[in-house]
């Protein structure tokens, strides 16, 4: 396994079409489109990796899958009368369908989902204690302590909130979020800031491939049929509007953030995270896209058969 894994880092790190970074985010702007990082993290105890899988980068919209752990264990399923399971067809930052459905987002990893999942885990506290909540439960399940917030790739999402804060505010106006917009807001921003390897978050989300257990600890994260749910989640939902693509060309689970990072979930074989911060028109990672496709045709490791 581990010379497929060095095949594939070296099939990528040759690619001459590498797509373009996320400059709306100025701090993401600047990060170095050359790096490639894939690592793989088996039920049984395994790590492979390749590239430049100990570089932290900010997991940005990967977080969600986190948040959302949170959230159903707090308030199980009436988190679903704040926010849908649906996929939404449009960009992660459109205002268009929350117009049309009261202000309600389709799913929990659009960025107007994942704000309302942040307002429904605060309950009442700070942004300070709800941060520090969700970065211990990123860590516990990482195994990992040194994990952090990335506080200027925050800062720079905080000074071009403009977007976000007309989600917030549109749902604010139809009485969905609980907690004051700006504090709501910067939770949401420190949350996609947390910095992460590939090692680590491909250990982070081993429970989602044993039916919520965190091999090879033993530990159990969330029960089995709410692993299930979220890799469905993650299935339909995982890629904004190209989670139908992701689905047709990878057929995992997986969740991918615009700082170029993707989590795809093999069930019952491993856990599965890849880096390059070139993003294709939608904000995905393009070559992590083709390293997670080229796994899976070698592997057979597709939900839909080999």
């Amino acid at each position: 396994m581990q010379d497929f894994i060095d095949e594939i880092a070296a099939t990528m790190g040759g690619a001459q079409e590498r797509g373009e970074v996320a400059n709306y985010i100025p701090e993401l702007g600047h990060v170095d489109p050359r790096q490639f990082a894939i690592s793989l993290a088996t039920v049984d105890g395994n790590v492979y990796s390749a590239g430049c899988a100990t570089t932290p980068f900010s997991i940005q919209s990967i977080s969600k899958v986190f948040t959302l752990t949170i959230a159903l264990g707090k308030l199980g399923d009436s988190l679903w009368s704040k926010v849908g399971r649906e996929p939404s067809g449009d960009p992660f930052n459109s205002i268009v369908q929350l117009e049309h459905e009261s202000g309600k987002p389709r799913n929990p990893f659009i960025n107007a989902g994942a704000i309302t999942v942040v307002d429904a885990i605060m309950m009442g506290h700070e942004p300070k204690e709800t941060l520090a909540e969700i970065l211990s439960f990123v860590r516990y399940i990482a195994d990992d302590d040194s994990i952090c917030f990335d506080h200027a790739v925050a800062a720079s999402e905080m000074a071009h909130r403009d977007r976000n804060a007309s989600l917030a505010h549109f749902m604010k106006a139809f009485g969905r979020l609980d907690h004051d917009v700006d504090k709501v807001l910067g939770t949401y921003f420190h949350q996609c800031a947390i910095a992460m390897n590939c090692q680590q978050l491909a250990h982070a989300g081993l429970f989602l491939a044993s039916d919520g257990i965190n091999e090879p600890s033993g530990i159990r994260v969330v029960a089995p049929q709410r692993a299930r749910r979220i890799n469905s989640l993650m299935m339909l939902c995982g890629h904004y509007d190209a989670s139908g693509e992701f689905a047709f060309r990878v057929g995992l689970p997986g969740k991918s953030g615009v700082g170029g990072g993707i989590l795809a979930i093999a069930p019952g074989h491993g856990s599965i995270a890849v880096w390059s911060p070139g993003l294709d028109p939608y904000g995905n990672s393009l070559l992590g896209t083709q390293a997670l496709e080229m796994l899976v045709q070698r592997t057979g490791w597709s939900v839909f058969g080999h």
